[in-house]
């Protein structure tokens, strides 16, 4: 189940009860269970543009702990290193280590808009960062045909990124370079949002 929240985002309980093909109840009674225990925290749902009547759906999402079982074993010596690079040779050099992080983003975009003409901006940019790790996806915004959102249900740079958003600025710098205009993040895991979320304007030219 925490590997459908990964991959997914924040998700309600009717929406982990359809993927798995369990019974709502039995969904509900394994979220107790992981709530219980910390991996996964009920919250309400954020509603992006237009909010309908109503209370919005409360959606499970991975807590820093659930996060942890997957691949952020090397968190603290990434922070150590940045730390010491931010003392010896500022924040610059920071910065500067994060765009040449951020560079697979450019290099890898490039190479499937070629094999893969076809696909949207942000359809490209899932398929990059999804091979880097981050299990991202694309919605459509209902009612905006131009627009959809990138999303990125799993970061496994956020712990560090928390400390050094330098990392998240860098990518978004990438993505708007490849985009060939203005993007800004909705959310970000870092910020304690249950995704990373960035408009992408819809397009097949990248």
């Amino acid at each position: 189940m925490t590997r459908s929240i990964l991959e997914n985002g924040p998700s309600t309980a009717a929406a982990l009860a359809e993927r798995l093909q369990l019974t709502p109840a039995a969904v509900r009674r394994h979220l107790d269970h992981l709530v219980g225990e910390g991996v996964v925290e009920g919250r309400e749902q954020k509603v992006y543009g237009h909010r309908g009547r109503g209370r919005p759906a409360k959606v499970f999402a991975l807590t820093d702990s659930g996060r942890d079982h997957f691949d952020q074993g090397y968190d603290d010596l990434a922070a150590q290193a940045l730390r010491f690079l931010k003392e010896t040779a500022g924040d610059d050099a920071v910065m500067e280590f994060a765009r040449q992080r951020a560079a697979f983003i450019e290099r890898d975009f490039a190479t499937v808009i070629e094999n893969e003409p076809d696909l949207s901006s942000a359809e490209a940019l899932a398929k990059v960062f999804s091979d880097e790790g981050y299990a991202a996806s694309v919605r459509a915004l209902p009612g905006v045909g131009v627009v959809e959102q990138l999303c990125q249900q799993h970061c496994p740079v956020s712990h560090v990124a928390n400390e050094f958003p330098q990392l998240c600025e860098a990518e978004t710098e990438a993505i708007s370079r490849v985009v060939g205009t203005h993007v800004q993040r909705l959310a970000t895991i870092a910020h304690g949002d249950g995704v990373c979320t960035t408009c992408i304007p819809k397009n097949k030219e990248g």
